[in-house]
């Protein structure tokens, strides 16, 4: 079994991994950092803060959300794999999850009023309603 961190370009997910991390060392199980790059309207503002010019293929996202998940990584001493993947976030988590089989999946999430969840759903939301093993989210403290 393995313990699957999935983690944003967000502030909080060094916290994620931490917490993912303290998890490993408790279980003994390998810990996986999992960034999903969703390719959207938006791609445009990430491309400038990555400093491209031209729309990234397939392999440039995978390479993106690797280098996400290892920026949330920064600092943890303990071994671990950073996985990049393409697709629709909780979808690809979900799946990575089965692949792996997971012992636990430790995500981030933000306080949100219930008019922004039925509005803009989330990730989290979608990861906690549909997992079929243990979820561990990691609160925003804003």
């Amino acid at each position: 079994m393995t313990i699957v961190a999935s983690v944003d370009d967000e502030e909080r997910s060094n916290a994620v991994v931490r917490e993912a991390a303290t998890l490993a060392d408790r279980f003994d199980e390998p810990l996986h950092v999992l960034s999903v790059y969703e390719e959207s309207e938006h791609d445009h503002l990430l491309n400038e803060k990555i400093d491209i010019d031209q729309k990234p293929t397939d392999e440039d996202r995978k390479e993106i959300a690797r280098a996400v998940a290892e920026r949330a990584s920064e600092g943890i001493s303990r071994e671990h794999e950073v996985i990049g993947r393409t697709g629709n976030p909780a979808e690809e988590i979900l799946e990575y999850a089965t692949e792996v089989d997971s012992r636990y999946l430790v995500l981030g999430g933000r306080k949100r009023s219930p008019v922004g969840k039925a509005l803009f759903g989330s990730v989290t939301q979608s990861v906690l309603l549909d997992a079929d093993r243990p979820v561990v989210a990691v609160m925003d403290s804003n």
